[in-house]
């Protein structure tokens, strides 16, 4: 029988260490990996460094010790393929919708395909059709004029996630990026990023502090507990993001697992 390739890892972490000097280390020889196309979650009690690990996947911060590879390559800035959405949504009050999808876009243009500020080779289509690519994708073009301050909560998070993806990255690291939204914006949102995934073949790290979301989103959760963190603990969830999955008995059965593993170690 032929043996099925496995995808190679986008995410190597190896012996990392991370800490504010005199404080104790968050991360401490902390290996970790994180296949090509898989969908992580990253939970864990207030202060246990799961931003942190996103800006180092991100390359804003800089290990004490150790490495973070990404596609195999030293992460020693932030790297072009790499997409971040933040909590705060990031847009710059004084632009409008289509010109907040734009920004990442013409930022790149300034630089052209140097392979540091932008992937050779990408797509050079024009920015114009790439922006109205995704604010019609995501279902942004009767608010394409106006600007952060006149939109709900739900359309500022599309609206960030359009200008990430605009990038076409093949990692995407969200930090609690649903936190502030209702529970029906929240969910349209979670299953929304699923289909996104899936068309894109992305990679995604999602940092969360609501179980109940790592339980729906991720096929793989990472655990963290109080500082220092030593070894990668990690939950296995396949069947993460399918169908009626929230109504599940599985889905409830998981969501009382988390809630005790995460009271053993906050």
């Amino acid at each position: 029988m032929r043996a099925v390739k496995r995808p190679p890892n986008m995410i190597n972490i190896d012996h990392l260490t991370f800490g504010h000097v005199p404080s104790t280390p968050i991360f401490e020889d902390f290996s970790w990996r994180v296949g090509g196309g898989e969908a992580w979650c990253i939970l864990g009690p207030s202060g246990c460094g799961k931003t942190t690990l996103l800006y180092l996947l991100a390359g804003l911060r800089q290990p004490v010790g150790g490495s973070v590879r990404v596609e195999g390559r030293v992460l020693d800035r932030p790297r072009p393929r790499t997409g971040l959405v933040l909590q705060d949504f990031g847009l710059l009050p004084w632009a409008t919708v289509e010109e907040n999808v734009a920004l990442g876009l013409q930022v790149r243009g300034f630089y052209g395909p140097d392979g540091r500020h932008a992937p050779s080779g990408g797509d050079l289509s024009p920015v114009r059709d790439r922006v109205e690519t995704w604010i019609e994708r995501m279902g942004l073009a009767a608010a394409r004029s106006q600007y952060p301050g006149q939109l709900s909560g739900g359309q500022r998070q599309r609206t960030a996630i359009a200008r990430t993806l605009a990038l076409g990255p093949d990692l995407l690291l969200m930090d609690e990026p649903f936190g502030s939204l209702d529970a029906p914006t929240r969910e349209g949102l979670q299953d929304l990023t699923l289909q996104l995934l899936a068309e894109r073949d992305l990679t995604l790290v999602l940092v969360t502090h609501t179980l109940e979301e790592a339980a729906f989103l991720g096929r793989r959760i990472l655990l963290l507990g109080r500082p220092p963190t030593r070894r990668a603990d990690v939950v296995e969830n396949p069947r993460a993001g399918s169908p009626k999955f929230r109504q599940t008995a599985d889905y409830a059965r998981l969501c009382r697992e988390l809630r005790t593993r995460l009271g053993a170690v906050a």
